[in-house]
């Protein structure tokens, strides 16, 4: 049975943040076998006997609905009885709930639909299928309402007009496959501290993460409780929430029977509000969710600045990798921002096995895209029908992703499949670039209009940066073409590579005579400006040279000024150039516009802004258009976390998947000795020696330039003497 032919929906007039109840009733004897397959245009979470089907949250997960739909299974025999309810819950979600920082509703359709088929083959070979029959009905649904933005009001006891199951009218995506990917909860996070403010309680977790709260029932002294959410406080001591914009991050719970939690929400936060009831323990209980992921990297060292804001990026990752690389996991946003992630994308390579993660985003990438003639890739997705989202004209940088992400797989993970199945979507957004140069004023081989450039970068605003994005657009655009070639190259497609290098050094030719003078100082002259360029375009050579030294001159002179892109680039820069001490230095900046302001600002997540806190304690609320934005959980300048592991421990591929390494750790005495891994990559600073451990040949390159090659392993170097033994 063919889950399309069997969607059903209610005749309830469309309310936001209606939930829909649906409920069968089944026998069954003898049985052998039972799987229950089940999706929904929208998210559904199904109970049997009373019992949550699945660990799974936000099923079926969030795709590019036109096109694509998962759907999952799950094996349901133990949970089986003679006489059976199967209930089926119905929420809004991505698909037609409140979404988008234009808080729009009913994007992808118009109602809410849902479908399964439960297959119960008894002990004689004899199948029987419960699907959309006349023994399906609606029930009264608990939730007056169930959104991401605004939270859950839930109320067991309320009355309610009942409407009736109808055949879903609407379109079915053509591709519906399994996914077995998904959101679930984690690490229970348990409050550190209480405190009575006024009529109301604030607890601290003393984490800003993405999650959950659980209500125990049994230990409400009234009937109705409300929580609120936020990542810090007013000085007053009260809930701070106009980052939150439009979105009110709220729980409200009329008591009922059993443990609630939440099904239909999640929320950002640090700091909890209390009302309606006094707290005692045991009557909330926090749990983080992500996506699934399995951690592989690790460090710790001597410094604990260090170190919390290592823990920072993971967390932040941890809070924004959620179906979708989202922005932030607080505000009315939580979009799948592709910027922001290719940024992070090492960095959470390192962290995380995120090559399933990945594989479904570039799958939501390539059916966004082909909805669209251009080919260009959104800065959202999945992408809205008809509107794709800002639109290319405007984000370069962030489409780009479609182009940086495959590369990083091949070199994290050590396939070249997600070359060969993106690579059309990677040439239709290059070919996307090429049409696209001359622009408004007519620079040949070069993309000349208004973008966002590296985005919130300290010391420009963001009028300047969206007039002077030249050099940091158009060395993405540089950067497709050489993954462009490297990846014709690698399928054999010879014409390609070949118009594509043709094409490369016209545009760095072009990139050179336009952004970059003869003295090596870029004519539009902000840090990231330098950094791009030197990253992605001006190649060995007395004008690099010149290039760097300017770079070099102007960090000195003014600290870390840079943005969204440039930060991921600026510490491996300065140390692969053997500017060690500087980009210590950076990374030990305790100063704003640093990350150690952050930490010492109490940060445990990193910021959208270097300044969201500014220094003298007030919020920076500047505003964008009619709404500020301000996120204390954003991953962008997370991206640290690869100087963490490429540098400071040293572990980088010298061919694909890490089959042969090298390891080049960079040692700097303010923060002491370090270990830590990638996988089965070990490396440790006990203040004297290094500790190596690798699974492959590695080059192992010491602190005073010596080098040596080792095959697999444990090794001792003394870094004075540069001398090793095998253990």
């Amino acid at each position: 049975m063919e889950l399309k032919q069997h969607f059903i929906t209610t005749n309830r007039p469309f309310r936001e943040g209606s939930v829909e109840v649906f409920q069968q009733n089944i026998s069954t004897q003898n049985v052998k076998k039972a799987t229950l397959t089940i999706t929904a245009l929208g998210l559904y979470e199904v109970e049997l006997n009373g019992k949550k089907v699945g660990d799974a949250l936000f099923t079926p997960g969030f795709t590019y609905y036109p096109r694509h739909l998962y759907f999952q299974n799950y094996d349901v025999k133990g949970m089986l009885n003679a006489e059976n309810i199967l209930t089926v819950y119905l929420a809004q979600g991505w698909y037609c709930g409140r979404f988008t920082f234009n808080n729009k509703v009913q994007i992808y359709g118009k109602c809410p639909a849902v479908s399964w088929v439960l297959t119960v083959e008894d002990q004689t070979g004899m199948h029987r299928y419960y699907s959309d029959d006349a023994s399906v009905k609606a029930i009264a649904s608990p939730y007056e309402y169930a959104g991401f933005y605004d939270g859950e009001v839930y109320n067991q006891s309320r009355e309610q007009e009942i409407f009736r199951p109808v055949k879903f009218t609407g379109h079915v995506p053509e591709i519906i496959e399994e996914s077995t990917l998904h959101v679930r909860i984690r690490e229970e996070m348990p409050v550190q501290t209480v405190t009575k403010h006024g009529d109301v309680t604030i607890l601290d977790y003393g984490q800003n993460f993405a999650g959950i709260i659980c209500i125990n029932p049994s230990k409400m002294q009234d009937i109705q409780l409300k929580l609120r959410h936020g990542e810090i406080l007013n000085p007053d001591g009260s809930l701070y929430t106009a980052n939150l914009r439009k979105a009110k991050a709220e729980t409200v719970y009329h008591k009922g029977s059993g443990i609630y939690r939440p099904r239909f929400t999640y929320m950002g936060f640090r700091y909890v509000e209390l009302s309606g009831v006094e707290y005692e323990d045991g009557l909330l209980t926090a749990y983080a969710i992500y996506s699934d992921m399995e951690r592989t990297g690790y460090f710790t060292c001597d410094n604990p600045l260090v170190n919390q804001l290592y823990s920072n990026q993971i967390w932040g990752q941890k809070s924004n990798y959620i179906e979708v690389p989202t922005d932030c996991p607080q505000r009315d946003e939580r979009m799948g921002y592709t910027g922001d992630g290719h940024v992070f994308a090492h960095t959470g390579a390192y962290n995380f096995n995120t090559e399933a993660f990945w594989d479904k985003f570039l799958k939501d990438i390539r059916y966004s895209q082909e909805a669209n003639k251009e080919g260009y890739v959104a800065p959202t997705l999945p992408a809205p029908p008809g509107e794709q989202g800002i639109g290319f004209m405007s984000m370069l940088g962030w489409g780009n992703c479609v182009c940086i992400v495959p590369e990083m797989l091949y070199w994290h993970f050590g396939t070249d499949r997600y070359i060969r199945e993106y690579y059309d979507c990677m040439k239709r957004f290059v070919e996307c670039e090429i049409r696209k140069m001359g622009g408004i004023l007519g620079k040949k081989d070069l993309w000349i209009q208004p973008s966002l450039g590296d985005w919130l970068a300290m010391g420009r605003d963001v009028k300047y940066m969206a007039m002077h994005n030249g050099p940091v657009s158009n060395a993405f655009i540089v950067n497709d073409l050489r993954i462009m070639v490297w990846a014709a190259t690698l399928l054999g497609k010879t014409d390609d590579a070949e118009k594509y290098a043709a094409q490369l050094e016209k545009t760095r030719a072009a990139y050179i005579k336009t952004f970059v003078k003869k003295d090596g100082t870029m004519k539009d002259d902000y840090q990231g400006a330098y950094i791009m360029a030197l990253k992605m375009v001006i190649p060995a050579g007395d004008l690099r040279n010149k290039v760097y030294t300017n770079l070099t001159e102007r960090i000195r002179r003014d600290g870390m000024q840079t943005g969204f892109f440039a930060t991921e680039h600026i510490l491996p820069l300065l140390a692969k150039n053997g500017d060690d001490k500087l980009a210590f230095d950076l990374l030990l900046d305790e100063h704003c516009g640093g990350w150690m302001y952050q930490i010492k600002a109490g940060a445990t997540t990193t910021w959208e802004r270097w300044d969201a806190l500014r220094p003298d304690g007030t919020v920076n609320e500047t505003k964008m258009s009619t709404d500020n934005m301000v996120s204390f959980n954003h991953y962008s300048f997370g991206s640290v976390g690869k100087f963490y592991y490429q540098y400071i421990l040293g572990i980088q591929p010298l061919e694909p998947g890490f089959s042969k390494i090298k390891i080049q750790p960079h040692i700097d005495n303010r923060i002491g000795a370090f270990r830590g891994n990638y996988k089965d990559i070990r490396v440790s600073y006990d203040g004297e020696k290094l500790h190596l451990s690798t699974p492959a040949d590695t080059t192992v390159i010491l602190p005073d330039g010596t080098v040596q090659e080792v095959s697999s392993g444990d090794y001792i170097f003394s870094v004075k003497e540069s001398v090793n033994e095998k253990i």
